[in-house]
């Protein structure tokens, strides 16, 4: 069964910075993109990072680029999300996320990802 399995959130102060990991199970990482993917109060999904372990590949949404890193260790099937600089727009459920297939490291649709983890809160206070 596929799990992905998000932890590293929490409540951070405007300017800081927090690494999200995602334990991934099920798949593995050289057949698919890996992604973060939020959801901030009010607004829908939005991809903010993807990588492709196969290639080390790399795309991230405009706000976040310079920001936000995406890097998975292949040897403990985990992906994670290094946060920098932080600002309170970034408060939001943020879900590791899996694509079957990818031909290229993209920012995704929400209804495109095959695989979903529950989430976790990130919070930024000004």
């Amino acid at each position: 069964e596929v799990q992905l399995a998000e932890s590293g959130g929490g409540l951070v102060q405007a300017g800081g910075s927090l690494k999200l990991s995602c334990a991934v199970s099920g798949i593995s990482l050289d057949n698919y993109a890996l992604n973060w993917v939020r959801q901030a109060p009010g607004k829908g999904r939005e991809g903010v990072a993807c990588i492709i372990p196969r290639n080390g590949e790399t795309e991230y949404a405009d706000s976040v680029k310079g920001r936000f890193i995406i890097s998975t260790d292949y040897a403990r099937n985990m992906v994670y999300l290094q946060m920098n600089r932080l600002q309170p727009e970034d408060t939001a459920v943020y879900y590791c996320a899996a694509v079957g297939r990818p031909a290229a490291a993209v920012i995704f649709r929400p209804h495109e990802y095959d695989y979903w983890g529950r989430g976790i809160q990130v919070t930024v206070s000004s």
